[in-house]
């Protein structure tokens, strides 16, 4: 058996110095050396129980040998397509009976061997053609020199092979349940719950495996040698370098050939193309996705576009081995987007808008008669909304808004007004909006720049507290209104329980404090203080004043927390 190993190395080896030598940039040369497959032909040994990978030029066939030693051995060869189909077979070749590895030194003798054995067809065992992962598997095969022989019709392309006399005992791949598919269990507009069985080799075998999800828009993965084909961040490695462009040593040191010092003395052609390279780094990345979950058996999918189709490949890897398994792969679609409601608005009447987190409301308003000026009255209950309003399909306003704001635009004859409102991303947002072509008979009150209630601490006492906030030029009603907190009320948590929109309708009798009337002409002696009196000492208190306007809509000012003095 020693002779045999010695005779396919002497056999290979004048194969390997063939492989490394360089194309010409001579193009009809080139396309002649192409043609000649003996120029190419590029031969190995697979060793037994591991998996090699090789690149394989568009028609140019490619062969390995492996040797099965005794007679009755069980034989397994697998071979997984990249990204192309291919054709591959496996033929049992007759050896020479005169083969020796004591050789003369003179190669005619040698070479006449090499060509015996590639010039026999020899006795094929199984051929395939596609790019699914197939399997040839014998339990009792004979001795002798097992040729492999693949080629690729399409495209240059990568592919793996794994060889083994010992099955039964390497299983590196991971074993399929027998329930192979992915099912989808839920559906929605940006998500997709997946779930799939449990491969054996985990929960039989006891062997480390994890699960690789795939998501794409275009089909189904029969490998992951196909998907990290496609994940390549530079599709350089993907493809050898064409004819007609300058071949840079990088690219040959990628596919094997040496790249040492004196070759580019040797081979002054060997110039790295700008154009190439700006050819490879503009390509755009593949609408994909890999996510590795680890041994879960479920998994939702987020972040997926509405109404799209999507294709997703789950993969079985054997963490030792890194070799991995294909599931049955799925597609589905994601629902639909919700259609927007729009909601009418009527001229001069309050509508109430309560709108999801990161969510949106479209509002339209289309006065009944002519108009000069519209004007928009926006309070703000919580966060910060987003509004944009078209008129007639042109974008007249776009800004962020706060507590209640006013915008009078230019009106036009049978105009109609859409409304955009879009929510926080902090939560859900609720606001009050109203449209008028009629502004001095308006429902909501008029407000100072400033809402923020000012507390003096030198007049506070261990049972009063005084406060001051500002008015308008119109006469508003304003109530003041009191209540007891813990004494860690944090600024955090008043921002919280912040909702402009509730009134003093919503607050308990006890806490009112009073109301009252006052405006000035004067907007800076528009001020008003106030005392409020019968409080504990060393208690917190939080103040609310609401501005009540001529339609009984009411808005907050910014609420403040007050401490009595513990001690007079």
């Amino acid at each position: 058996m020693l002779l045999l190993h010695w005779f396919v190395f002497l056999l290979l080896l004048p194969l390997y110095s063939r492989t490394q030598k360089l194309p010409t940039r001579d193009e009809e040369l080139f396309q002649m050396q192409i043609r000649d497959k003996a120029f190419f032909h590029d031969s190995s040994v697979i060793p037994d129980g591991a998996e090699i990978s090789s690149f394989l030029f568009r028609d140019t066939p490619k062969r390995y040998f492996f040797v099965v030693e005794e007679d009755n051995t069980p034989l397994a060869v697998t071979v997984t397509p990249c990204d192309a189909p291919l054709e591959w077979k496996l033929n049992l070749q007759e050896l020479p009976e005169e083969a020796s590895g004591e050789g003369s030194g003179e190669p005619e003798p040698l070479e006449q061997q090499k060509q015996q054995i590639i010039n026999e067809e020899g006795t094929e065992l199984f051929s395939y053609k596609g790019n699914d992962v197939e399997y040839f598997v014998s339990p009792s095969s004979p001795s002798g020199l097992y040729q492999l022989e693949l080629l690729s019709t399409e495209k240059d392309t990568h592919f793996k092979v794994y060889a083994t006399t010992t099955p039964e005992s390497d299983q590196p791949y991971p074993e399929l349940p027998y329930d192979p598919r992915v099912d989808v269990t839920s559906l929605g507009r940006t998500t997709v719950t997946l779930a799939w069985k449990p491969s054996p080799t985990a929960s039989l075998l006891k062997q480390p495996i994890q699960y690789c999800i795939v998501i794409n828009k275009e089909h189904n993965f029969k490998s992951l040698c196909a998907v990290e084909a496609k994940l390549s961040s530079d599709d350089a490695f993907m493809m050898a370098p064409k004819p007609g462009l300058d071949f840079s040593l990088f690219d040959f040191a990628h596919f094997g050939f040496p790249s040492d010092n004196n070759s580019g003395k040797e081979r002054s052609f060997l110039k790295s193309s700008s154009k190439l390279s700006r050819q490879m780094s503009s390509k755009p990345r593949v609408d994909l996705q890999k996510i590795c979950i680890g041994n879960k058996n479920i998994f939702t999918v987020s972040d997926l576009k509405p109404d799209t189709q999507y294709y997703f490949d789950m993969f079985a890897v054997n963490v030792n081995t890194n070799m991995s398994t294909a599931y049955v792969g799925t597609f589905a679609r994601t629902k639909e987007e919700a259609k927007q409601k729009t909601v009418e608005l009527k001229d001069g009447k309050v509508t109430d808008v309560f709108i999801k987190r990161k969510g949106a409301k479209f509002l339209r308003f289309a006065p009944v008669s002519s108009h000069q000026k519209v004007t928009f009255f926006v309070h703000s209950c919580l966060d910060a909304v987003q509004i944009q309003i078209r008129r007639d399909g042109k974008l007249l306003l776009s800004q962020n808004i706060e507590e209640v704001r006013q915008f009078q635009l230019r009106g036009k004859p049978k105009a109609k007004y859409l409304i955009r409102l879009k929510g926080s991303k902090k939560g859900a947002s609720m606001l009050k909006i109203l449209a008028t072509t009629r502004p001095n008979k308006q429902s909501f009150p008029s407000l100072p720049e400033d809402t923020r209630i000012k507390a003096f601490d030198k007049l506070r006492t261990c049972s009063s507290a005084t406060v001051a906030w500002l008015g308008t030029q119109e006469r508003n009603k304003f109530c003041i209104y009191k209540k007891e907190v813990d004494g860690n009320y944090s600024e955090e948590q008043k921002k919280r329980e912040q909702n402009q929109c509730l009134g003093p309708d919503t607050r308990k009798k006890s806490e009112k404090v009073l109301c009252k009337y006052f405006h000035s002409q004067n907007l800076q002696k528009a001020v008003t203080t106030e005392t409020i009196k019968g409080l504990q000492p060393g208690k917190s208190y939080l103040l609310d004043v609401y501005v009540i306007g001529h339609g009984g809509h009411s808005v907050k000012y910014q609420s403040k927390l007050v401490k009595t003095r513990k001690f007079c």
